[in-house]
């Protein structure tokens, strides 16, 4: 199997991000910065109106009650008649208001010691009530008009619950207390009412009532002055839900649009190259994808050259096997039909080593993605195998040596024992393969700049310099004078290499030259990140 290829595209420079003390992602924190500035418009807007609001209907109580107490004042000395009896003069006290009321401003009334009105201010300024009178009735219902003429008009409840305020309000003040606050008046409308008790000495002889029916007014015009906010809140909102629709929503569903062409038409990557652009997670993702889909894409054209590779492979044992059965029946000789039995049993052998093999290189993906990695002791593992080696070994068979580094920390790395021990299994027999009879492979362990650094040597003919990088393709074989035909497939070390890739890792071949140049074996340099202790 071809290693998987790193198709990552270099990190661009990230612009500093805006908004770091929010929580969440890049646009995570513009979404919570869009939408609270929208609330935070109108909260602002609302609390700074209702404080003027509080303000003014404040500033009103404390006009009318300065006010109040001025002509509460001016009443009881001016009004107040009887010793050692005191008594409030209704008709002077009556006039006394008619001169110190403002009735275009609020209406004052007042009221003796036992809460009967004597005097309003909306009496001495004429006002009367006055609305739209219904459309004319038919000449048949003017009977029933004139009845309902000489019938008593009763309150409406709007006014008798206004009128049992205003009662409570003097009741209270007739105690001796200021009373000042909100209520309904007689219409229905909100009006800020100052009650002052007239007071000789201790004598309470009446109560005066200010009230300021402009509440409404102050009201609406709040309202109006709130709906500027509001507007520029929906604005803001309605800009950020747009914002989000352009920068979020659409994004995405190109994003799913071209997933679904690559499922549909059969193409090999994802291609975006506006959003690839963007410096926040959705350019992340679209990048993410992009390179997903390139690797799949390498990996598919790889496995379809391995398919090729694989079916030229067992081509030719399988030629040779169906050429050396038509030749069998026709060769009458025992020494040619032994020749032809051999060739067939050398083919058999070839298609099982290479079935075999690539029966390996095609679960190599599968275990190396499957077993997580754990840290490996790489002197321990090789002195394993080699041990293994030197147990099985037969009398005249290429013997296997390992130099241990020494030391009190061992040389350990990241990664997956079984592929790791199946690198140095695969370098040794092919060591193996190449040394002379009763000939040396020796392994030897390092570590130089944060890297484990293993080689396996043999005392083999070594490899021509235009082949170092060509032993590492796939099914590429080239055996010494006597060795085995079909005893290997030429994957061995091409399975190592993408082991050791998969590890972070590399591999490749060098020659053991000697001072004077002449080449004395071929040499496997395995490197590998190590971990620091």
């Amino acid at each position: 199997m071809a290693s998987a290829t790193d198709t990552a595209k270099p990190e661009r420079a990230r612009k500093p991000a805006r908004f770091k003390w929010l929580p969440g992602t890049r646009l995570g924190r513009l979404i919570i910065a869009l939408n609270v500035l929208g609330l935070a418009i109108l909260i602002g807007g609302a609390l700074v109106l209702n404080e003027l609001r509080r303000g003014l209907v404040m500033a009103r109580i404390d006009s009318l009650t300065t006010q109040g107490e001025l002509m509460a004042t001016i009443i009881d000395r001016a009004a107040t008649v009887g010793e050692p009896q005191p008594a409030m003069d209704p008709t002077y006290a009556s006039e006394v208001l008619q001169i110190l009321s403002n009735p275009k401003r609020q209406r004052a009334r007042l009221f003796d010691a036992h809460g009967r009105l004597i005097a309003d201010s909306d009496w001495v300024a004429d006002r009367v009530e006055w609305k739209v009178l219904p459309p004319a009735k038919p000449r048949e219902s003017r009977r029933g008009l004139a009845l309902d003429l000489q019938l008593p008009k009763m309150p409406h409840p709007g006014e008798r619950e206004a009128q049992a305020a205003l009662s409570r309000e003097v009741a209270q003040a007739l105690r001796g207390g200021h009373i000042a606050g909100l209520r309904r008046g007689d219409e229905g409308q909100r009006v800020v009412s100052v009650s002052i008790p007239i007071q000789h000495v201790k004598a309470v002889l009446g109560v005066l009532t200010l009230e300021a029916s402009d509440v409404d007014e102050i009201i609406a015009r709040e309202r109006a002055a709130l709906i500027p906010f509001i507007l520029i809140a929906i604005t803001v909102n309605l800009i950020s839900s747009f914002m989000l629709n352009g920068l979020i929503a659409q994004p995405v569903l190109r994003l799913a649009r071209a997933a679904d062409r690559v499922r549909l038409a059969g193409a090999r990557a994802i291609s975006l190259p506006d959003l690839a652009g963007r410096e926040d997670e959705l350019g992340d993702l679209t990048r993410s994808l992009e390179n997903m889909t390139k690797s799949l894409s390498e990996r598919m054209d790889a496995i379809e050259s391995f398919a090729a590779d694989v079916a030229h492979e067992i081509r030719n044992p399988l030629t040779s096997l169906r050429s050396a059965v038509e030749t069998l029946d026709l060769v009458t000789e025992p020494a040619a039909r032994e020749r032809l039995l051999g060739i067939l049993k050398n083919d058999v052998q070839r298609l099982d080593r290479l079935v075999t093999d690539i029966s390996n290189a095609s679960r190599l993906d599968a275990e190396l993605s499957r077993d997580l990695p754990k840290t490996v002791d790489l002197e321990r593992l090789i002195t394993d195998i080699v041990t293994l080696y030197q147990a099985t070994a037969k009398p005249g068979d290429v013997t296997v040596r390992f130099e241990a580094p020494g030391g009190l920390v061992p040389v350990t790395v990241q990664g997956r024992e079984g592929p790791l021990g199946q690198i140095f299994r695969n370098l040794i027999d092919n060591a193996r393969s190449f040394s002379p009879p009763a000939g040396e492979v020796v392994i030897h362990l390092v570590r130089a700049r944060g890297q484990a650094i293993a080689t396996v040597a043999d005392s083999g003919p070594g490899i021509p310099p235009e082949n170092l990088e060509t032993v590492f393709q796939r099914f590429y074989t080239s055996r010494p004078k006597g060795a085995a035909f079909g005893g290997n497939s030429g994957l061995g070390l091409s399975i190592a290499r993408q082991i050791a890739e998969a590890h972070r890792g590399s591999l490749r071949a060098a020659n053991r030259i000697t001072a004077d140049g002449a080449v004395v074996g071929a040499m496997f340099i395995l490197a590998l990140p190590e971990i620091q202790p």
